[in-house]
């Protein structure tokens, strides 16, 4: 009797170890799974740009719903925490938890940004720069550079890059006498071909083209354009395109990457990887109805280069290609995988 009463004490001793062990995992779980993250984002684009919309609101749709909103982006608008040319180095110091950037403002830190932002003149089709990041290992050259800085890179999407102008461009002398907002390769392009280019922030573009201070200007094609209110004081848009290239880019602290939980670590990495292909089509799609409407709509007029302008264009932009192979070892490899490429493709 006695051996039966200990046994009975010992098992609810058992019990209620186990109880309390229960009890205490699930107080302990529920909370696990409520803890939060708030990423500070600081976007290069304007509210008002169509990116900003479609690619930056998307990606935080996307992530907040798939991490069933343990994961939040609090978004920032071009210029209300950092300069567009700052927001790398913020994100690479971990004082930003992720931002988008054109390579462009990066060219300091990647060798391999002018290349990423587009050399002029090389891809000929959207489908010849997605192959060229994604399948030849263009975009993890990108990721490996950017991770030597804390840095996670993803690229937004690839899309051609068309300039409006104030007035059409009709002769060689035209051209030259163009005042254009740029930026990155681009804008030291336009200068060696001739014209003069410039960098204004995208909250003073429309200002400084319907004054007068630039007389054309690039921001993507024509959903850029259209967004910014450009075709409001420019009516014409120049094809062909000036380049086809990753123009813009996603990156995220790489501290702040590893402080996330490993699921949603990967819930991350795959919406950005998800993102490239789904913002790449939808661009191409938007940017064919965006132009249809700007033409019937607005009296946009189709401004295609005189074949002597572009064979001029061709001609400088090729002789830069070059240039952008002696920032690194790195670069030149990229530049020398390109330039296989074309040749394949025919076009050198």
């Amino acid at each position: 009797m006695k051996m039966l009463t200990h046994y009975r004490k010992k098992f609810a001793v058992y019990a209620s170890a186990i109880t309390l062990g229960v009890s205490a995992a699930l107080a302990v779980s529920p909370a696990a799974a409520q803890d939060t993250f708030t990423w500070k984002v600081q976007s290069h684009w304007p509210g008002s740009s169509s990116s900003y919309e479609d690619s930056l609101v998307r990606l935080k749709n996307v992530i907040e719903e798939r991490t069933d909103g343990r994961l939040k982006l609090q978004l920032y608008e071009s210029g209300a925490l950092f300069k567009a040319q700052e927001t790398f180095n913020a994100v690479s110091r971990g004082i930003l938890e992720m931002g988008t950037i054109s390579p462009a403002y990066a060219q300091d830190k990647i060798s391999l940004a002018g290349i990423a932002s587009g050399l002029p003149f090389a891809f000929r089709n959207v489908w010849e720069a997605a192959y060229f990041h994604q399948n030849l290992g263009f975009e993890q050259m990108l990721r490996d550079e950017a991770a030597e800085h804390g840095v996670y890179w993803a690229t937004d999407k690839v899309y051609p890059t068309e300039m409006v102008v104030k007035n059409p461009i009709n002769s060689w002398e035209d051209f030259t006498k163009l005042k254009i907002r740029s930026s990155g390769a681009l804008q030291k392009f336009l200068t060696e071909a001739g014209a003069a280019a410039s960098y204004i922030p995208g909250g003073e573009l429309y200002t400084a083209l319907d004054s007068g201070v630039v007389d054309g200007a690039h921001w993507g094609a024509a959903q850029g354009a259209s967004s910014m209110g450009l075709y409001e004081v420019a009516k014409y848009h120049v094809q062909p395109g000036l380049n086809i290239a990753g123009t813009d880019a996603i990156i995220v602290s790489q501290k702040a990457l590893d402080k996330l939980p490993e699921d949603m670590q990967k819930i991350v990495k795959q919406a950005l990887d998800e993102q490239f292909w789904v913002r790449t089509n939808e661009y191409l799609y938007k940017e064919r109805i965006t132009l249809a409407k700007a033409i019937a709509e607005d009296g946009v007029e189709i401004n295609t280069l005189p074949d002597d302008v572009q064979d001029r264009l061709v001609k400088t932009a090729q002789s830069m290609w070059d240039e952008e192979g002696k920032r690194s070892e790195n670069a030149q490899k990229a530049l020398d995988m390109l330039k296989s490429y074309l040749t394949d493709l025919g076009y050198l």
